[in-house]
């Protein structure tokens, strides 16, 4: 997932040079908070048969500020403007892009984009998810990367040099990928820029004289990029390509741009009998980082360190209601042996009442619906079941137009950015991807998990996932940028772990509204207790402190208005939740766990990890123990769940220490260690 946008200008466009390259540069200034890991450029001068690919593992700012990119692109500039010229005197197509690595490494070269095969080069946002199955069954392509954007330039390349038309190449790919993609891409020599997407992550603006088109992944993005522009009335009203619709730039004619479905059978291109590709003199250029790449963890992996002692869990003293055991903060038991959590439980979905507070819900909805297809409400999109299911009953049920909001942090699996892309693909949906700085966010979790281990503290666990807190800030930004206020959320009630905050020594609230939620008293005592910690371990005084500080802002100061719990008001049941995701979205479950629950979460494994060895329970006590009490499924139903998945996840936790770079079976001896009552022997 990326940041894709260009410029494509016909000869004596109303452009100057300077207006030219200021463009692009604040068009990758802005594009740079989709991703940070790499960054490109592609440059295609038709006429002159000429082509320039400049990209590496660099962030945008720093691929603008290299020699390389300064030198060619002001020579190619030079060559197009032909030195005093105020209009360009040739076509000049230069599309780029800002990378959230997905698939494929970004220190391999061939994994950044633009990515080029034969004569076709493509930048690419979103995610092909049946990527192999595309190469498998099409053996006469041939692969060199392992990013999934290579399979679609090999096709459309494939498509070309067969004598298609570019639409109808482009209708080909489309209908055999699986996932969401928003593309530009161009072939050699020939004067035309072709735009599609499935999701609508394309916004596009032209010259009102049609000379020249801009495009960009956000609406956002482009607006400030154009109105920034002293000549910004020469530009018409920016618009979104909408999903299943393509658009056809020729730059070599007075045409107007043709916008058209991607299920038409048409062609827009001017093409008189069999279309002729020529090779173009290619120049490719590598920006390297030597100094700053990703040091994977290549230790030794020892997964026979890991505990689990499923007799231990059984024998367990638990509640008699639920699945809580008598390790749990702040658990108490009355005579019959049901646990204070089970007494103090108020029931989330009373099936009794839920049509009535499902239709006041879609009674509040009208307040905010838009008319003629404008996007009316704004959805946090993690990937995760919860979120998968809500934007279903939000598109599919209650007829809203949503964008949805993902925020990386660098714990984000592959494996949740790929359901990411099945549900958005498949329903049509924008997905506005804001990425963090991975790599210092990354650091920010060695440095303190490196700390942890030093000296174990189950309080201070949920520090690790500190930098995840920032997208309550960055819903507000991105209310202020769109101007939708309506943001609804898919937290499930049912996955209260009010336990990490007891761990720190603050009591259960059981008339709260929503599971994040802290009275100001307790806030101060949870913000007491990591002061203490952080003081008795100066480990943790490192460049995470003003990350963590701020995270913590966000995530209990931050404002939230027009907030929205959908199921506070839909019934959460986790049959139909499976049934509906999995059954017609192909939702990808993990292969470590029986659940799908958590599995797009890159930190759970381990934080997992560590409380079933230091107290015999996990995340998945709290879930079970609520559907008890919901009467959702039986005690030994419950049972019989937990003792599988609070399994250690091997796989989850490799991924886990080699992303962050700690050392597997030193983490996982620190941890073993908290097992002072013998529970995995």
């Amino acid at each position: 997932m990326c940041g894709i946008f260009g410029i494509a200008v016909r000869e004596n466009a109303a452009i100057s040079k300077s207006q030219y390259s200021a463009l692009l540069e604040r068009l990758y200034a802005l594009s740079e908070s989709r991703g940070k890991e790499s960054a490109g450029l592609h440059i295609l001068l038709p006429a002159a048969k000429l082509s320039w690919r400049i990209k590496g593992a660099v962030p945008a700012s720093e691929l603008l500020q290299s020699t390389e990119f300064r030198d060619t692109f002001s020579a190619v500039l030079d060559r197009v403007y032909e030195s005093s010229s105020e209009l360009p005197k040739q076509p000049l197509i230069a599309m780029a892009h800002s990378r959230l690595v997905t698939n494929g490494r970004a220190e391999k070269p061939e994994n950044n984009q633009p990515v080029r095969s034969g004569f076709v080069s493509v930048v690419h946002n979103g995610i092909v998810v049946n990527v192999e199955e595309l190469w498998s069954t099409n053996r006469n392509l041939q692969r060199s990367a392992e990013v999934d954007t290579e399979v679609i330039a090999a096709l459309l390349d494939e498509s070309m040099r067969a004598g298609s038309d570019p639409h109808l190449a482009m209708c080909s790919v489309f209908r055999n990928i699986r996932g969401a993609a928003s593309i530009a891409w161009t072939c050699s020599s020939l004067p035309y820029l072709s735009l599609a997407t499935n999701t609508g992550d394309l916004f596009v603006t032209s010259f009102r004289d049609e000379t020249g088109v801009a495009f960009a992944s956000e609406r956002f993005i482009l607006e400030t990029a154009v109105r920034n522009q002293s000549e910004s009335s020469a530009w018409s009203e920016v618009r979104q390509l909408r999903p299943g619709m393509s658009l056809a730039v020729t730059l070599d004619v007075n045409t107007a741009w043709s916008e058209i479905e991607m299920n038409e059978d048409v062609r827009p291109f001017p093409n008189e009998g069999t279309t002729v590709i020529s090779g173009t003199n290619h120049v490719d250029i590598e920006i390297g980082r030597q100094a700053r790449k990703i040091e994977l963890c290549e230790h030794k992996v020892n997964f026979g360190l890991l505990r689990y002692n499923e007799s231990a869990m059984r024998e367990l003293p638990r509640c008699s209601r639920c699945v809580l055991p008598n390790t749990f903060p702040f658990i108490t038991f009355d005579a019959q042996g049901v646990c204070n959590y089970c007494h103090g439980y108020k029931r989330k979905f009373n099936i009794g009442q839920e049509n009535e507070s499902k239709e006041q819900f879609l009674q509040t909805l009208e307040v905010y619906r838009r008319n003629q297809g404008q996007p009316d409400v704004l959805v946090p999109f993690s990937g995760g079941r919860d979120s998968c299911y809500g934007l279903h009953l939000i598109k599919n049920e209650f007829g809203l137009n949503p964008i949805t909001f993902t925020y990386d942090w660098g714990m984000v699996t592959d494996l949740a950015r790929r359901n990411i892309a099945r549900m958005c693909g498949q329903l049509g949906v924008q997905n506005i991807l804001v990425s963090a700085d991975i790599r210092a966010k990354r650091d920010n979790i060695r440095k303190n998990v490196s700390a942890w281990l030093k000296r174990p503290d189950l309080g201070i666990v949920p520090l690790f996932m500190a930098g995840d807190k920032h997208f309550h800030v960055k819903l507000n930004e991105l209310k202020r940028q769109t101007g939708i206020q309506f943001n609804i959320w898919s937290v499930n009630p049912l996955e209260n772990t009010d336990f990490k905050v007891g761990l720190c020594g603050v009591r259960p609230n059981f008339s709260k509204g929503f599971v994040d939620q802290l009275s100001l008293v307790d806030k101060i005592k949870l913000l007491a207790y990591y002061g203490r910690g952080v003081l008795m371990n100066p480990r943790y005084l490192n460049t995470s402190l003003s990350d963590t500080a701020s995270a913590y802002a966000s995530y209990y100061i931050e404002p939230r208005h027009h907030y929205y719990s959908l199921f506070h008001h839909v019934v959460w049941d986790e049959s139909i939740v499976n049934k509906v995701i999995c059954g017609q979205y192909d939702f990808e479950r993990a292969v470590d766990s029986t659940s799908t629950w958590r599995i797009g979460d890159g930190t759970a494994p381990f934080y997992n990890y560590i409380y079933m060895t230091a107290r015999g329970f996990t995340e998945f006590d709290t879930f079970r123990s609520n559907q008890i009490r919901e009467g959702q499924i039986r005690r030994q139903e419950a049972m019989d769940a937990i003792l599988v998945e609070n399994r250690p996840r091997a796989e989850g936790l490799q991924w886990y220490f080699e992303t962050v770079g700690i050392e597997f079976d030193a983490a996982i001896k620190a941890v073993n260690a908290l097992d002072v009552m013998g529970l995995h022997g």
